[in-house]
């Protein structure tokens, strides 16, 4: 796979999981220590990119989960005079 395969234009359309397998991909290749330098650092470069990919994709979705569970919490929250919950 050539790093041109690999622009960040790409990892636009990826899914999450996408971009975490061709991550766990590039570093099983890195690890495998086959590549010459050139490649290996074009590989480097490639995952460096989708580690940032993923980490700001979870960001979003931790951003977003406080978000829901905020809004869960202003929801259940009893209102003044509720009798139901003054009998607790």
């Amino acid at each position: 796979m050539s790093a041109k395969n690999e622009s960040s234009d790409e990892g636009a359309t990826e899914t999450f999981d996408e971009r975490l397998t061709r991550l766990e991909g590039i570093v099983s290749e890195l690890e495998n220590g086959d590549l010459g330098l050139e490649p290996a650092i074009e590989r480097y470069t490639a995952g460096i990119e989708l580690l940032k990919s993923c980490h700001a994709t979870i960001e979003a979705q931790r951003a977003r989960v406080e978000e829901l569970t905020a809004d869960a919490e202003r929801a259940l929250r009893p209102f003044d005079g509720d009798p139901d919950a003054e009998q607790g």
